[in-house]
């Protein structure tokens, strides 16, 4: 499963690369990792953009699965080629920025949406499984229960 996970919302007026998340993104990340926790998300990697924002969103949305984080070069805004990325690997979420991960979106699955600043895609044999916005997943988060998505 390929799991794309666009940075929560960011601080404004700073230089690009640096821009931390605010008190809403922090609580965004920590219940995207929460929510993949319930729906019982394991994970071979995480590979994330080296800007500060979408390190922040990986590193507490991992913090629940036990997972590290690793920083990628090709995620930080650009277009990059996911099938070499991710050669070799079964599980894995990749945490950008927007408009590469839509645009990924669209070429994987032919699925027209924008995703949300701290939405969540899950993507197996080019089959979009799941599109959650941050409301969503925080009511997932907040679940008592596992919930499991179908594949």
């Amino acid at each position: 499963m390929l799991w794309l996970l666009r940075h929560a919302e960011a601080e404004d007026g700073l230089l690009d690369d640096e821009r931390p998340l605010t008190a809403r993104g922090t609580m965004q990340a920590d219940a995207a990792g929460r929510a993949m926790a319930v729906l019982g998300v394991q994970l071979e990697v995480c590979l994330s953009s080296p800007k500060l924002r979408a390190l922040q969103t990986a590193e507490r949305a991992c913090a629940p699965l036990g997972v590290p984080v690793t920083v990628e070069p090709a995620l930080a805004g650009e277009p990059f080629d996911v099938h070499a990325l991710v050669a070799g690997l079964t599980d894995v979420l990749l945490v950008g920025h927007d408009p590469s991960f839509s645009l990924l979106l669209h070429d994987l699955t032919g699925t027209q949406a924008r995703m949300k600043k701290g939405g969540l895609a899950a993507i197996s044999k080019g089959e979009l499984v799941a599109l959650l916005r941050p409301s969503e997943l925080a009511a997932i988060a907040r679940a008592n229960v596992p919930v499991t998505l179908d594949d």
